[in-house]
């Protein structure tokens, strides 16, 4: 797949064109906004580093498990010591980026969708990229008495979380590899695409408005417990079954002026994932504790089993993987040439990594000069 640089329409700045990516959700987005409640994990005690407190911003979904398990495990606050940690939890990429740019976090877990779009909005002066979180936990699900062959998805209804979304774009791309036409922004066609918020997908597949879905995780697993069937696993369709879900951002200001605070928090999420490894029931269940806590309701499961088998936690941001997701959406005819140059910097990711004895990750040549 191509991993060239592109760069966004500039129109796309231009308010008739901003529902199509401004309002673009992370890979895994439910929604739009921001949750009311603030979580502040305590503070265990140790040297304070250059900042009082630090403000991180994730989803409640398994896609940001690494987000997840550490905040619920204090991986992160060991790693800060006398630094605080408060977290905020959102529900789309385009609330978290708002908070990112008018200071409300600090440092985000978020998709690639928002991430490209809030670079480029910025003219390259907001965010900068500086790890890895997931791969994989993206699937097509079909209801099985419709659909029985990849072929067999023309002329069908299926769903996709929203217009200009990170699997909205992956199913604009699927198809159209299969020689079939839609009109990107209507969602006509060969195929009919029908953008539905992941938390109405469910009941729309069972009422047979739609007739399948291509959705992160936990909504394909959702509808596979609702009768439906995997009829594709996106990670099939990458190089070494890898591409990035869910990646790590961090406001420019606060990364020159608490690189320090910056580098605790790539230490905890360095610890996060070999303990997600290490340990993966025991992660799993971490996860569905936090993810209750925060939505009031635990992941059944039948939910949560093939869900957490889908999705792999990675320190590596799969930068090859951002730009051609990028490339696949100039493609459909919603981005066109962005300048994705410095939107990566890995200098305190590949430090951890070092420090951890691991190897350095690659930036795909758009890391900072």
């Amino acid at each position: 797949m191509p991993a060239s640089r592109i760069t966004l329409r500039r129109s796309l700045a231009a308010a008739a064109a901003l529902p199509i990516l401004a309002v673009a959700l992370t890979a895994c987005g439910y929604g739009s906004d921001k949750k009311d409640d603030t979580k502040a994990a305590a503070t265990v005690g140790g040297k304070k580093l250059s900042a009082d407190t630090v403000k991180i911003g994730y989803f409640p979904n398994l896609t940001h498990a690494t987000a997840l398990v550490g905040v619920q495990e204090g991986l992160f606050q060991k790693e800060l010591g006398g630094t605080k940690l408060k977290a905020s939890t959102f529900n789309a990429g385009p609330s978290e980026i708002e908070a990112l740019n008018a200071g409300s976090i600090d440092i985000g877990w978020i998709g690639p969708s928002p991430s490209i779009n809030g670079y480029t909005k910025s003219k390259g002066q907001s965010l900068r990229i500086i790890g890895g979180s997931a791969s994989g936990g993206v699937k097509l699900v079909v209801n099985p008495d419709k659909i029985k062959s990849l072929d067999d998805v023309k002329g069908k209804k299926i769903a996709t979380p929203q217009l200009g979304n990170t699997q909205d774009v992956a199913f604009l791309n699927w198809i159209a590899t299969k020689g079939w036409k839609v009109d990107a922004n209507s969602g006509k066609g060969d195929v009919s695409v029908v953008r539905t918020d992941n938390k109405v997908t469910p009941d729309a597949y069972k009422s047979g408005s739609i007739d399948g879905a291509w959705v992160p995780e936990p909504t394909a697993s959702k509808l596979v417990a609702a009768g439906g069937k995997v009829l594709l696993d996106e990670s099939d369709l990458w190089p070494d079954k890898k591409f990035v879900i869910t990646n790590i951002i961090v406001s420019q200001k606060f990364l020159k002026e608490h690189p320090d605070v910056v580098e605790a928090v790539l230490r905890g999420s360095v610890n996060t994932n070999a303990w997600i490894k290490a340990n993966p029931d025991k992660a799993k269940a971490s996860a569905n504790e936090a993810l209750k806590t925060l939505s009031g309701k635990a992941l059944p499961t039948d939910v949560i089993d093939p869900a957490w088998k889908s999705i792999e936690t990675t320190d590596d941001p799969l930068a090859a993987t951002l730009t051609s997701e990028a490339d696949h959406a100039v493609k459909a005819g919603l981005l066109e040439k962005p300048d994705l140059a410095g939107i990566y910097d890995l200098t305190l990711l590949n430090k951890v990594l070092k420090a951890a004895g691991q190897p350095a990750v690659a930036d795909a040549g758009l890391g900072v000069k």
